[in-house]
């Protein structure tokens, strides 16, 4: 098992707790892993990590595929691999359709098939074998379409690419999880019971089934988010992580295209997760917090005293075991719970 650490928040000020990488980074973690959704950009926040660490990786969980085009989140990723010695992650995602048209003014379009020709162009260029081209639904390159001048012509990056930059999708969904077998490196399940990790695992191998690379679901990397608060008072550690789930499984999308809200029914909580989207929409946070459930915040993260995290870290060990998980990043800045897990896992 590998460990991450979440490294970005949001908020109305950029920031990074560069204290807890840097003892992430002591403390053995693989990688460290930031985000954007309509506010900081991810790119600067894993730049900043990489030019003030040594040894772990960083990587992009993730970058919105609406708000750059393939051939710019390439230049990012070989500039990035070029600089930091190899130590970029290409993580990408294609948001929702309220960030993608209501931020970015980008139609959300068809996400899977956005999420294909993206990593095709990006693996082009990255192998640099021959001038770029593509023709799909959502790209064509060179573009010939209404606007264009018609000079347009294949190009070769200047930029020699790594082409075994790994590149991982953001995935919950069974068609979305079924994409990153096919097409990707690895997957960010936002969330996993350690327990229940078909909901996931048996979608990936269904996609992987369809490569032509002969990659297995050995090669391919499964890295969930776990929050992980230690505390005598077990409510009072639950509670910033019932603020999140309540915010992602009731807001995160509109009424009826919800993926998180979906996935939360798929674990097993459809009646909470109607209750969490009926508040969080109708403006009461507080009732939609109340109503996420404090096994669904036990099952799929690390809560309370030291050692009833001892014993839940269990699950996760054999998850890892399985190869059904293979990174745990880890979301929370206590040195001491970061210490601990490391000490367990590691």
């Amino acid at each position: 098992m590998k460990l991450g650490i979440l490294a970005g928040g949001f908020g109305p000020k950029a920031s990074l707790n560069l204290d807890a990488i840097h003892h992430a980074e002591e403390l053995g973690f693989d990688s460290s892993w930031t985000a954007e959704a309509y506010g900081n950009d991810a790119v600067t926040m894993a730049t900043w990590i990489l030019a003030n660490t040594t040894k772990i990786k960083a990587g992009t969980a993730i970058m919105q595929m609406p708000a750059r085009t393939p051939a710019m989140a390439a230049m990012t990723a070989m500039t990035l691999d070029h600089l930091s010695g190899g130590r970029f992650v290409l993580g990408l995602g294609p948001s929702g359709p309220q960030v993608a048209e209501g931020w970015h003014g980008t139609p959300y379009g068809k996400p899977l098939t956005r999420t294909k020709e993206y990593i095709s162009i990006i693996r082009k260029i990255l192998a640099r074998e021959a001038p770029l081209t593509h023709e799909g639904e959502h790209y064509t390159i060179p573009n010939t379409g209404p606007g264009t001048t018609g000079l347009g012509k294949p190009l070769k990056s200047i930029l020699h690419g790594n082409p075994e930059i790994p590149i991982y999708t953001a995935s919950i969904s069974p068609n979305g999880l079924r994409c990153a077998g096919e097409v990707a490196d690895g997957a960010f399940p936002l969330w996993m019971n350690p327990e229940r990790t078909g909901l996931v695992s048996d979608h990936l191998q269904e996609g992987i089934a369809k490569r032509s690379d002969g990659k297995s679901f050995d090669d391919f990397a499964v890295q969930p988010g776990v929050s992980v608060v230690i505390s005598d008072d077990l409510e009072k550690a639950r509670m910033p992580i019932k603020m999140n789930l309540a915010l992602y499984i009731g807001g995160m999308g509109a009424r009826d295209k919800n993926f998180y809200n979906d996935y939360c029914k798929r674990l097993g909580y459809e009646e909470a997760a109607v209750k969490i989207q009926d508040a969080f929409l109708s403006g009461d946070r507080g009732t939609a917090m109340n109503a996420v459930p404090g096994e669904l915040v036990d099952a799929m993260n690390l809560v309370g005293p030291v050692d009833r995290i001892k014993d839940r870290l269990g699950a996760w060990r054999d998850a890892g075991k399985r190869g059904d998980v293979t990174t745990m990043m880890i979301a929370g800045g206590q040195p001491e719970a970061l210490r601990l897990v490391a000490e367990e896992m590691l």
